[in-house]
Parts: C-alpha cells; structure tokens; sequence
C-alpha cells in the first residue's frame, strides 16, 4: 500500500482521504504517459518525493477551515493537490504558466473529487483575489518570487504562523537567503520525517 507511508505520519486522516492518497499514484502514472510531469526514473518515488514532501507544510501550520492558499508553480500539483485532499476545507488556487500542467490538476482534481482545487493557465500575478498564505515547491529564487506574489497575500492574519510565503527547498541556502535580506525563517524537515530525501529539505517562511 503506497500510501501507508501518509497515514504513518498523518496518523488521523479518514479513509477517503487515504483512499484519495492511494489514487494519487495511478492517477499520476496514467497522466504522466501522456504529458511528461514527473520524470520516468522518479514516478515510482511519487508517494515519498512528491506527496510526503508536499505534506511537509502541514507539520509547521495547521490550516484553519476557510483559509486561502495560493499555489504558484504548481507544476503538476505540488503541493497543492495533497493539501487540498489533507484539508478539504481550504481553499486552494493552483497557477501554472504552463498549460498543459494545469491540465493534469484539473484532471486529477476531477478524478479524486476535490471540490476545493482551482486551477489557473498563468501567471501568478494575474490572479484575482487575495491568500493568507502563498505555498510553493523549488520553484525559483526568494527575492524575484516574493516580489510577484507580495500584493496577494492578505493582511488578515489568524493562523499561529503569520501570512505569508511557504516555500519548500533544498540544499545550501544561504547565499539564496542572504541575496533575499527579509526576515524569514527556516524548518528543517529532518526533524519531522527520518527517511534519507528529507536530510536537505527545508520550508522557509517569510511573514508579509
């Protein structure tokens, strides 16, 4: 069972979302012989380097019902496919500018049923509206990113980490966060998942 390794670490989840976590692997399978969206060699390790990783932020913030959550470069879903299915009440608004990945969200968000999945073919600037927090998963660096998606993130802030960025990374950051020069700070999912692919892997969050 592929998504045993979820339920390990997210211990009170129903069994429809286990049940939606162990579509993710055929779902994602199917759509990648088609559009190219994990690669080959990886597609096997979805469960750990995709859906655990994109998790992740759920072990430093606890999403309140209603909430707002901003994906940007989303790519084929992460992390905002297994957040939405792990708090099915936020909502979620996934942005790609590239096209045919926003195709395979909205088709796997179709399959699972997960009525609070958005999806948007663009940029992160042209999207309306305003998010307690923007998520996103090594997509580029601090300082550019932070300047597109500053004006969407709402001042409203009711969660026990304050609004803002919530970027999953690795490896070396320092010249990236030096470059960057905000107040910020930097979990290391080491201390929260003991498998090998976290031992570099960081969050960074940036309050507004």
């Amino acid at each position: 069972m592929k998504a045993a390794i979820i339920k390990q670490y997210f211990p009170s989840i129903t069994e429809q979302q286990l049940a939606q976590f162990e579509q993710l692997f055929p779902l994602y399978a199917e759509w990648n012989e088609k559009i190219n969206i994990i690669s080959r060699k990886d597609i096997d390790n979805l469960m750990l380097h995709h859906v655990l990783h994109s998790l992740a932020i759920a072990k430093f913030i606890d999403f309140k019902p209603g909430t707002e959550i901003l994906d940007v470069g989303t790519g084929g879903g992460f992390p905002g496919i297994p957040l939405a299915i792990l708090f099915p009440e936020v909502n979620f608004h996934l942005v790609d500018s590239i096209g045919k990945k926003i195709k395979v969200v909205q088709g796997v968000a179709e399959a699972l049923g997960l009525k609070n999945v958005q999806a948007t073919h663009g940029r992160a600037e042209d999207v309306d509206g305003e998010f307690e927090f923007v998520v996103s998963r090594a997509v580029t660096r601090l300082l550019p990113f932070f300047g597109w998606v500053k004006n969407k993130i709402s001042l409203n802030s009711y969660h026990d980490l304050q609004n803002g960025l919530l970027c999953l990374k690795g490896g070396d950051l320092q010249e990236e966060l030096q470059e960057f020069g905000r107040k910020h700070k930097v979990y290391h999912l080491s201390k929260s998942f003991k498998e090998d692919f976290f031992e570099t892997k960081k969050l960074v969050h940036v309050a507004l």
